[in-house]
């Protein structure tokens, strides 16, 4: 299957992603450089060639900036190309994209979805195995304490960190000083 590639940037730096006549099979975020990240994409995708996307890959990665710079992005109408997942993480992956930006679910939450309840771990194996982040947004899904889990982006839980800030989510039930739907700053006097 012949496979395309690009760079492009975002608020968090240049990111890549790569394709193939399926659909998305890649995204990269920033590396140290744009060797780096190019290196990743062509793990992925070897042999693939640096070129212009055709218009739905392009839209795709409009919708990776949009989403990069705080805009809430469905990316339901992505095609994918999940060639070499197994059927386990293509279901984890399935659940993990009706994740709507700003809300996270837990590892222990999409096992019992899967109808495996004891697969906590195994759900976190295929995210962190994930060739789409991002798109498939594997950065919402959280330990069952709120904690980020891992992220095998690069950067780590960091990155998680900074992704799920730009999404204004919620990682537990505690509120927060941004919660507050009024303001409680003193009225200033005339």
């Amino acid at each position: 299957m012949t496979h395309g590639y690009t760079l492009f940037d975002t608020a968090v730096g240049r990111c890549g992603l790569a394709w193939s006549e399926a659909g998305v099979a890649a995204v990269s975020l920033p590396e140290g450089d744009d060797a780096a990240t190019r290196a990743r994409l062509l793990k992925r995708c070897p042999g693939a060639q640096e070129q212009a996307p055709p218009p739905q890959i392009a839209r795709a990665v409009e919708q990776v900036v949009g989403l990069l710079e705080g805009q809430s992005i469905d990316f339901s109408d992505v095609p994918l190309d999940l060639e070499g997942a197994s059927p386990f993480e293509r279901r984890v992956y399935d659940l993990a994209l009706r994740i709507p930006p700003g809300e996270t679910r837990t590892y222990g939450a999409i096992a019992k979805d899967l109808g495996e309840p004891g697969a906590a771990q195994a759900v976190g194996r295929a995210l962190g195995a994930n060739p789409i982040p991002i798109i498939v947004p594997c950065h919402r899904v959280l330990g069952a304490d709120g904690k980020a889990g891992g992220f095998s982006a690069p950067g780590g839980v960091s990155t998680k960190a900074r992704m799920l800030t730009i999404e204004s989510a919620r990682t537990s039930d505690q509120p927060t000083l941004f919660d507050a739907e009024i303001s409680i700053a003193p009225k200033r006097g005339r």
